[in-house]
């Protein structure tokens, strides 16, 4: 279960055999079966979770009772509410499960501990936040700047293993577009 922790940490920054152990003794792991919820919108978010097996979903939900996708997290991605972890707040959105899962947990107390311990982990983290930041840029970007069609084969070039495991009404959620116009665009761009 650590093991894709490290390859992960490895792509940005080495760490000895003993940085390993202690990365490793602040987080927990945790299993969540299909349709948990790692995060309740509404309730504090207690941890940043590293996804080592199945996938998560972050999303809202509107008055209505519709879905609006934030992100989908596979194998080897974080995720989080940043805000309410960070800042003890409520939690604007919910993480659940799509797929039975594993996941490593660290709540906010061992994070500064393990980033105060392990000096290089706090690098680790500034740039896997600013690539968070850069993406997430990127996509507020997207969503004004493209069309639907770009949007979708944008999708499908960069995250072609989430085209074959979620499910289209959510794909749409995320990519802010209707089911029908993404049944369509599947059926043009194929």
């Amino acid at each position: 279960m650590y093991d894709i922790l490290f390859k992960h940490l490895e792509e940005k920054v080495s760490l000895t055999s003993g940085e390993k152990e202690l990365v490793a003794s602040f987080f927990t792991p945790k299993k969540l079966k299909r349709r948990q919820f790692l995060v309740v919108e509404g309730h504090v978010c207690k941890y940043l979770s590293f996804v080592t097996k199945g996938l998560l979903k972050a999303y809202n939900t509107d008055e209505k009772g519709n879905e609006h996708i934030n992100q989908f997290t596979p194998e080897g991605w974080w995720t989080s509410d940043m805000n309410s972890f960070f800042r003890g707040e409520i939690s604007f959105y919910s993480i659940n499960a799509m797929e039975d899962s594993e996941v490593l947990v660290i709540t906010s107390e061992d994070f500064e501990n393990l980033t105060l311990q392990v000096p290089v982990m706090d690098r680790y983290f500034r740039l896997l936040f600013q690539n968070s930041l850069i993406t997430k840029e990127r996509r507020l970007i997207s969503s004004h700047t493209h069309t639907a069609e770009e949007k979708y084969k944008h999708m499908v070039e960069k995250n072609p293993d989430l085209i074959r495991r979620v499910p289209q009404n959510l794909l749409a959620s995320y990519l802010g577009l209707s089911p029908e116009t993404l049944s369509r665009l599947k059926k043009n761009v194929m």
